[in-house]
Formats: C-alpha cells, sequence, structure tokens
C-alpha cells in the first residue's frame, strides 16, 4: 500500500506519480490525505479529508493503532530499532508536562536535552545550547548524522521495563484515540480505522508499504515532527530499508536534491558537513570532532577524512596538514543566517547587497510585503533569471507602490538583471528524489546575453581575483588560494561541467586519478573531493551519470541508469531487507543478503553495510567508528546502528512527535494546555505579527483556515509558466476555491471576487465554489478551509495576487523553514480595496484582533483553562 500525506502527487509530481498507478494496477492501495480532494485523490482508493497541520494527530493514532493491537514487526523492531533502549529516569514527557517534555527552559523557548538521553549517557547530549542550535537551524545538521551516543547502551530485550523506549512511545501516544483522531482532525472514525488497518496489514516479513511526503508536511512550524511520526510508523512496520518500503520525500524540482547535497542553505557544507559556529569551532580538530563525536560508532567515524578532502578540493595546493587544509579561510556562523533573518536585516539597514538566483521572494516567499520592502532598503540586487520576475520589478510595480510605501523615483536599490540560460541550455547534473544524478546534454545555446550559473560564478570569481591580485591581505588569501583552474570551451569561454563534477567527485592528489568510493578518501590530505556523498559519480574517469541503458537490458534495480548517491545505491539502509542472520525476510522480497560461501554481502543493490562484515560480528569492547557497528546494526550513520523510534538527541523540539496546534488556528488545542509548538523560531519585527488563536483573545476575528499548494499548469511562483502561452491560457488568473456551505455563509458567488484578509495583507481572488472541500467537524464546531494556488504575481502574461502575502513569518526550530501551509483569515465578498484604503483596512483588522506589529505571541501558553470564549477546554 501506498499513503500520500502532504503531497497532490498526481498535479504536482506527475512523472512519479505514474509509478503509484503501476502499483496501482498490480494490486496496491492508495490512500490519500489532504485537506482538499485532489487530482491525486480521485485516484486513490480512499481519501481522507483533514484540517491542516493536524498530521500528528493523525500519525499518531496509527502508532497508538500500532502498538495497542501489537501490529509491529516484533522481529525487526527489536533487532533495528532503539525500542529496547532504556532511557534516562530523568525524563519526563508531555503526558506529565501537559505540552512540555523534560527540560524546558521558557527563558530561551527552547529545551536542556540531558533528561532526553538513554540511561547512564545524560551528560553527553551536548545541550545546554539548543537556542543557539535552533537560530544555526541544527537540526538540519543531525538529521544527516544524528546525535552522540558514546558507549554501549542497557537495553531490555523484552520490553516490558517502563523506561525502554517501547513502553514511553505506548504512554505517549496513549491518548491519540480514533476519537481524538475525530476530534482533532475532523476525520471520521471509520476513515481512520480503514487507513490504520491497511497500514498494518503491509507489514511483516512478506509485504511493505510506502509512505510519501512532500512540502505540505515540511512547510509547518512542526514539519520536521511530521516526518518523525512517519518514520516511527514505518520502523515499526519494518518498512524502512526494504523494497516496496521507505519515507520518499517529493522534490518539486529536478534538483532540490541536488541544492541540498552541495548546499545552498547557510548552516551546510556539501556531504552534509556542518558548517562550523565561531564559537563552538575555533580549530580544525574541533570542527571534526563535532562531526564524528570521537568513540562514537558509525560511519560518521570517518569524517576528518571527508572534511579534510572538502578543504583540499577548496584550496589545493594551498591546504596542507600543516595549516589544517586551510580551515581557518572557512567562514563562521555567528547566529541565524536563514533568508527571513535576512530580509528583515534588510529592511534593517543591515545587508547592502543580494543576489537572486532561481529564487522570486518578491511572490514566492512568506510575507511577500516583508520580502518587497527589504529589497526596496538595499543598495543593490543582482537578479538572474529567464523573464523579468516580480522581484526584479517590485520597485516599480509591486503593490506597495500603490499603497505609497515604495516610491519608484527614491527607491534605493539599483538592481542589475542578468538573463540566465535554461535548463535545456545548459550541461550538467540533476539530482533527483531518489538520489538520482542524471547527465543533461545541452540541447541549444542560449539566446543573446543569456549565461549558465557556472559561466556566471566562474567569470566572476576570475574578475574578483584578478582585482585583488595584487593584494597581501591575509583576508583575501582564500579567495587567492581557491583553486580556480576549470578548463573552458567555445567562444564564450564556457567551463567544462563535467571537469566539475570530476572535482566534486573527487581524486587521488599526486596522482590526478579519479576515486571509486568515498572508502577511498583520507585525512592526510592526499584526496581531494568536493562531495564525499557524490564519489564514485565519475569513477574510472567515466561519467556514470550519463548512463542510460533501457531497462530491458538490466534487472528491476535499473543500476545502469544514472547513478545514485552514495556508491550508486539505490535503497539506503537495505542491510535491513534481511533477517539479523542476513538472510532475506522474504524470497519474495528478496534484495540484499548475507552470502556465507563467498563471505560477503551481496544482492541486487549495492549493499549499504561493510561488504565482508558477517552478520555475527560484535564489535570489541571500546570500538568506534565502523568498526563498532554489529553484523545486525543496519542503520550505519546513527550512533547507535539504530533505527530511532525515540530521538534522544538532535530534534530539538522533542524527542517523540507531540500535536501542536499550528501557529495560527481558530482552534484550541484539544490534547495539552500548551497551544503551539513552544520552541518555534519567531521574529519580533515591526514589520511581522501573528493572528491571534486560541487561548488568546480575538482569535474570532481570523475565523478561517487558508491552505496552498500546486497547481500542474504552473511551476512555483510562476515566474517560468506564467510567461508561457499555453500555460497561462490553462491556468489565467487567481482563484480561492471555497466550499458550497462556506460561500453561503460569507455570500460568495461562483467566479464572482472575493479578498481574503489576514494581519499582514489582503489579496483578492476569483471564486471557485467547490465541493472538493469539505466543512469539518472539530471539537464539536465547524471549521471552514479555503485552498488558493501560491503561483500568481504582477508580472507575466497573467497576473493575480500573491497568497504568500497573507502568510507571516514563524519558523520551524529544527530547520528552520517557514509555516507557508497554514494560516488563518478572514473571507469577504467583493474585490479588495487599492492604495491606502488597503492599508486602512489591515489596519483596522490589526485593531479588532488586538494587533501589535512587532509583538511576538507567547510561545508559551498562558491559560488559566479557559478558551477565549469563557467555556472550558475539557479533560482529553
Amino acid at each position: 500500500m501506498i499513503v500520500i500525506q502532504g503531497s497532490n502527487m498526481a498535479e504536482a509530481h506527475p512523472v512519479g506519480f505514474q509509478w503509484v498507478m503501476e502499483a496501482k494496477r498490480r494490486g496496491a492501495k492508495v490512500f490519500h490525505v489532504d485537506p482538499r480532494f485532489t487530482r491525486t485523490s480521485a485516484v486513490a482508493d480512499s481519501y481522507l479529508p483533514i484540517r491542516a497541520g493536524t498530521d500528528i494527530a493523525l500519525l499518531g493514532g496509527v502508532v497508538r493503532y500500532i502498538l495497542d493491537n501489537e501490529l509491529d514487526f516484533r522481529e525487526y523492531v527489536l533487532s533495528y530499532t532503539n525500542a529496547a533502549t532504556i532511557v534516562s529516569e530523568q525524563f519526563s514527557d508531555t503526558e506529565d508536562g501537559d505540552g512540555f517534555f523534560s527540560g524546558f527552559d521558557p527563558e530561551t523557548g527552547s529545551y536542556v536535552q540531558d533528561s532526553w538521553q538513554y540511561e547512564g549517557h545524560e551528560g553527553s547530549s551536548g545541550s545546554g545550547h539548543t537556542a543557539k542550535e535552533r537560530d544555526t537551524a541544527a537540526g538540519l545538521r543531525h538529521e544527516s548524522h544524528g546525535a552522540e551516543v558514546g558507549g554501549q547502551t542497557r537495553r531490555d530485550e523484552t520490553l516490558q521495563h517502563p523506561r525502554c523506549v517501547y513502553q514511553i512511545l505506548k504512554r505517549h501516544f496513549a491518548r491519540y484515540t480514533p476519537e481524538m483522531v475525530e476530534r482533532v482532525c475532523g476525520i471520521p472514525q471509520e476513515k481512520f480505522l480503514e487507513l490504520a488497518e491497511a497500514w498494518t496489514r503491509n507489514s511483516g516479513r512478506e509485504r511493505t508499504g510506502m509512505l510519501i511526503y512532500s512540502v505540505g508536511w515540511t512547510q509547518h512550524s512542526v514539519g520536521v515532527q511530521y516526518i518523525r511520526t512517519g518514520a516511527i510508523i514505518q520502523l515499526l512496520l519494518g518498512n524502512m530499508g526494504r523494497p516496496g518500503g521507505g519515507v520518499m520525500a517529493l522534490r518539486g524540482h529536478a534538483s532540490i536534491q541536488g541544492s541540498t547535497d552541495i548546499p545552498t542553505l547557510f548552516n551546510l557544507l556539501p556531504g552534509y558537513l556542518p558548517m562550523p559556529h565561531h564559537a563552538d569551532h575555533p580549530t580544525f580538530d574541533e570542527w571534526v570532532d563535532s562531526i564524528r563525536h570521537p568513540g562514537q560508532k558509525g560511519f560518521w567515524g570517518n569524517a576528518r577524512s571527508f572534511a579534510a578532502s572538502l578543504l583540499k578540493a577548496y584550496w589545493g595546493d594551498a591546504a596542507t596538514p600543516e595549516n589544517d587544509f586551510c580551515y581557518g579561510y572557512l567562514p563562521r556562523m555567528t547566529g541565524d543566517h536563514g533568508t527571513y533573518q535576512q530580509v528583515l536585516d534588510m529592511i534593517d539597514g543591515k545587508i547592502k547587497g543580494y543576489f537572486l538566483l532561481g529564487q522570486n521572494p518578491a511572490v514566492g516567499s512568506a510575507h511577500g510585503r516583508a520580502q518587497r520592502l527589504g529589497m526596496a532598503n538595499l543598495d543593490w540586487l543582482v537578479v538572474r533569471d529567464l523573464f523579468m520576475i516580480e522581484s526584479a520589478t517590485f520597485w516599480q510595480n509591486g503593490p506597495e507602490v500603490a499603497t505609497g510605501e515604495i516610491v519608484p523615483e527614491e527607491c534605493r536599490t539599483e538592481v542589475f538583471f542578468l538573463p540566465a540560460a535554461s535548463h535545456v541550455e545548459k550541461e550538467g547534473t540533476f539530482t533527483q528524489t531518489q538520489r538520482l544524478l542524471q547527465w543533461r546534454e545541452k540541447a541549444v545555446e542560449p539566446p543573446g546575453d543569456a549565461r549558465s550559473e557556472l559561466w556566471f560564478f566562474y567569470h566572476l570569481g576570475l574578475k574578483l581575483r584578478e582585482k585583488l591580485a595584487g593584494s597581501d591581505l591575509p583576508r583575501d588569501r582564500a579567495l587567492l588560494d581557491l583553486t580556480w583552474d576549470y578548463p573552458t570551451h567555445g567562444p564564450r569561454a564556457e567551463p567544462s561541467a563535467e571537469s566539475v563534477l570530476r572535482e566534486i567527485n573527487g581524486y587521488d592528489v599526486a596522482t590526478g586519478r579519479p576515486l571509486s568510493s568515498f572508502a577511498e578518501a583520507r585525512e592526510d590530505g592526499s584526496t581531494a573531493i568536493g562531495c564525499w556523498i557524490y564519489t564514485g559519480v565519475y569513477a574510472d574517469g567515466v561519467n556514470q551519470a550519463a548512463r542510460r541503458k533501457s531497462r530491458h537490458e538490466q534487472d528491476w534495480v535499473a543500476a545502469e541508469w544514472g547513478w545514485a548517491w552514495p556508491a550508486n545505491r539505490r535503497i539506503l539502509y537495505n542491510r535491513a531487507s534481511a533477517d539479523p542472520d542476513g538472510n532475506p525476510w522474504s524470497e519474495r522480497k528478496r534484495y540484499v543478503w548475507w552470502d556465507p560461501e563467498k563471505g560477503e554481502w551481496t544482492g541486487y543493490d549495492v549493499p549499504d553495510f561493510e561488504k565482508t562484515k558477517p552478520p555475527s560480528y560484535r564489535p570489541p569492547q571500546g570500538a568506534s567508528g565502523t568498526e563498532g557497528i554489529a553484523g545486525d546494526d543496519p542503520f550505519v550513520m546513527q550512533g547507535d546502528g539504530k533505527g530511532w523510534l525515540y530521538a534522544p538527541s538532535g530534534v530539538l523540539d522533542g524527542p517523540m512527535p507531540t500535536h501542536y496546534e499550528p501557529v495560527e488556528s481558530p482552534v484550541r488545542n484539544p490534547l495539552y494546555r500548551q497551544q503551539a509548538n513552544p520552541t518555534r523560531k519567531t521574529y519580533a519585527h515591526p514589520v511581522n505579527s501573528v493572528n491571534p488563536s486560541p487561548p488568546e483573545p480575538h482569535s474570532q476575528v481570523f475565523p478561517y483556515v487558508f491552505t496552498v499548494s500546486r497547481l500542474t499548469e504552473h511551476h512555483t511562483a510562476g515566474g517560468m509558466s506564467r510567461t508561457v502561452r499555453p500555460l497561462a491560457e490553462l491556468q489565467p488568473e487567481m482563484f480561492v476555491e471555497v466550499s458550497p456551505e462556506l460561500a453561503a455563509e460569507v455570500g460568495l458567488a461562483h467566479l464572482g471576487w472575493a479578498h481574503l484578509v489576514s494581519g499582514r495583507a489582503v489579496i483578492e481572488a476569483k471564486v471557485l465554489v467547490t465541493d472538493r472541500l469539505t466543512p469539518l467537524r472539530v471539537d464539536g464546531r465547524i471549521i471552514h478551509q479555503v485552498w488558493l494556488p501560491y503561483h500568481f504575481g504582477f508580472e507575466g502574461l497573467v497576473t493575480g495576487d500573491s497568497a504568500n502575502d497573507l502568510f507571516g513569518i514563524s519558523l520551524d526550530p529544527n530547520v528552520l523553514i517557514q509555516e507557508s501551509k497554514i494560516g488563518t483569515c478572514d473571507v469577504r465578498p467583493g474585490r479588495r480595496p487599492t492604495g491606502s484604503a488597503l492599508l486602512d483596512l489591515v489596519g483596522e483588522y490589526q485593531r479588532r484582533a488586538g494587533i501589535t506589529p512587532g509583538r511576538n505571541a507567547p510561545a508559551v501558553t498562558i491559560d488559566s483553562g479557559a478558551d477565549s470564549d469563557g467555556e472550558g477546554r475539557g479533560d482529553s
């Protein structure tokens, strides 16, 4: 079976969805969970309407159903997860703290995680700095290589110890009953039970099930915990590391996965090596030790080799063991350098210049007004794009021009628009959802002055180095010592993308031989690797990403189509596809197994395990790194080799997922007195505000829930699609979908106009009255939800107001992603006002709602037990 939640896969990822339809043709059951009935819902076997922002309650109900009925794949759970591990007696759950785990610090709005640790490891959390970790999105660092788990852990293989993870999990999710799921999510109990029964049937030796999500999960103030809950279910059912199982994160662009592997994120370096922090990592040794945790087992024990090889790729001959491979050249984090902090800093005059490549924040990011006001306060802005997008013309055509907040003649920002080459006008690789690198040939030359990103940055680097050539300032050495010698070709001196891929793959410094595996990385400077997880993509001097062997010429795993990181491995942690003794769980699903005659792991895929380590191997006392991984520990990147049902470290808002209401919600949290995620990242700034939610007064001013997602016909903020005539004709204007019941309540006419009001903005849209949106009964009242596409803006062949203008800035504490899939608003018939009258309308709503811009809603709920209307919340 396949569960699709947080995604309208048929519409937003239609190429991948063909394989869902193929699975359905072969008998798989498809379940779709979404606030709106979509094209995915239309072909699913079962559709579950859900109140936006309540997915943890639904998934928690599935966890409870598994545990109460003992439907977990027990042999898998005992051997491959931390279910039997004993947790510290200092730990207390949200069940005891009414929405708080032990260790919460109300002063910083963050947790000290010592009490969450395994028994005997309370001092190894590295905690005490979780507020700083939130500022640097440290959760993203931890999700790649886990947090410290040193030495042995105490376990109870009977799963009866009251503090073993299994029993803690059981108590934690006990209140997530079918009745509570219905009360919180609005999902009828019979629909919930249909999902839970089907999911648990696809478990055990013979069967697996797949979970698929997308940004409908990630873009929430508890987005990481959504994904954690899904992973818990898949671990309990034995669906991780096995064919037909797993958790698939869909990517909305062809290379979004690639842009996190070789990152455009402020806190990561290539291969998920964390950026050093100026206070915590003054030396190379301290930085490396924070990644590998000396004494800890797992493959991150090789972090020194990966880090030294990366710096050697950056600075070549200048990087030597004596100068710590030019570690001093690496920039350091000093705090929050994320995109939302940046735009607020622009408004405050702290940032002078800005490069925009492949981004259109004027309409594509949350709180569009803040984005445009920020860019209007720069000295210079460089926009590289295919078309004249809103982020290049905000100073001239943006909504703030009409309201008088931006005066074109007085706007200080000098905008440089540089035309970019499209994906068919340049060569290189895509890395997609499946971690698969596929080489893209250049089809045609880019027109006019359009250039590739590779050309732009390479030649910009040459110009900067030329200007600094005579400098003897130490600060300029990082730029002057860079290896910057890529071969070029053609009349425009286009750098060779294949030479860049070779550097990313890595090579032996002495001979220039391309490396075949990241296992060849060395810590002495004899190897240079641009991204260690990509090592092997250029093995033997051959562009492995360019392989296109037909499926008719190879087996079903298709290892010779493109190249998947790491090591051309198609399923991560596939050691878990065999039982603890190394035999396939079933012949029908055999994938990777131990061959006792050859003394090695073999199978259809590249084994995600040391090739000659037998299942019977047990590490000696005190073993660390790869030596510390036992022969039956499949999760080789984790510090204990296990899949984590409970996260003792690394997830900043709790070791287990907990239902919190979205930052803006019309509903009081039915499970706990704590309303929203208490550790969420907020920004107290005059331009930013949050609509009130219960138990705060005046939440009824914004009674309706709005959510946004994609259309097939348009792409992201619309810059590439609203300029294309056939696509513009198919979806010609901004619209809002409302239920017939809401239309009657508000007085909306089908194909008429409506305007939506939040505490930040007012937007207008054409009305589409449809039964694709179902009013939900939640906690004894009817909740109406409306749906908007987020593709529109003020440039292009077709235009419209931007849905993202309605959102404020509130972020998940782990990865600093914005909550931009749910907010509250009012809905009114007719067109919105214009000019100063629009600001007056927003101001009127702010006064009615008691909103003071720049004041954060309290992270900790101050509640005497009564809702804002005076009625008690009731016991849960």
